[in-house]
């Protein structure tokens, strides 16, 4: 099953699931540093890598949403595809409800309980993206080279 959404031969939506990873990750990092003592910027800066995370994964989310409507019912592959779908939207809201629980703080800082729930939420943004990529490495025919010519590197 190829992927419906593709720039120049490449699937988007593997392209754009890294953009939310990175951006909680770098979250969780910021508010690390703003709760050991670090400048005041860093909770700021969490902050709005939350809001860009969301923003990028309900576009990963929407790519997702686009190749599974194209998969058969019936199939391990769509299974597959809504659990893991219903999963990334798990950490999605999860990710939701931390940033509407910072926005009622005045300097939209998180403590160190929401720093514990940002942890598990971004545990399971990672796990949710290692199991997509075990699940396509395991169904897709491995490639030998450029477009499966035989190409070797030198």
């Amino acid at each position: 099953m190829d992927s419906r959404l593709r720039i120049a031969n490449q699937a988007v939506q593997p392209v754009l699931v890294m953009f939310p990873l990175g951006l909680f990750a770098m979250a969780v990092l910021f508010d690390m540093g703003d709760l050991l003592g670090g400048p005041e910027i860093l909770g700021a800066l969490a902050y709005w890598n939350i809001v860009a995370g969301l923003f990028g994964g309900v576009l990963a989310a929407m790519a997702a949403a686009v190749d599974l409507i194209f998969v058969p019912n019936g199939t391990p592959a769509k299974r597959i595809g809504v659990m893991q779908g219903l999963a990334n939207m798990g950490v999605l809201i999860l990710f939701a409800v931390i940033l509407m629980l910072r926005m009622r703080t005045p300097d939209r800082v998180a403590g160190g309980g929401l720093l514990l729930v940002e942890l598990l939420a971004l545990a399971g943004a990672i796990l949710g993206a290692w199991y997509g990529g075990k699940v396509v490495n395991r169904r897709t025919p491995a490639v030998t080279g450029a477009q499966g010519r035989g190409y070797r590197a030198r």
